[in-house]
C-alpha cells in the first residue's frame, strides 16, 4: 500500500465504526418499539 497504507485503513476502521453504530442503534430503536408496543396491548387488555 506503500504511503496510503494510513488513509485506506483509516476510511476502514471509520467505515466499520459508522456500521456498528448503526446497527447499535437500529437494535436500541427496535427494543423500544417492541417495548411501547408492549405496553399498549397489556393497556388495551386491562381495558376489557
Amino acid at each position: 500500500m506503500g504511503p496510503y497504507g494510513l488513509y485506506v485503513w483509516s476510511c476502514f476502521a471509520l467505515t466499520a465504526i459508522v456500521l456498528v453504530i448503526c446497527e447499535w442503534r437500529a437494535r436500541t430503536r427496535h427494543r423500544h418499539v417492541y417495548r411501547d408496543i408492549e405496553v399498549r396491548v397489556k393497556a388495551l387488555g386491562d381495558t376489557e
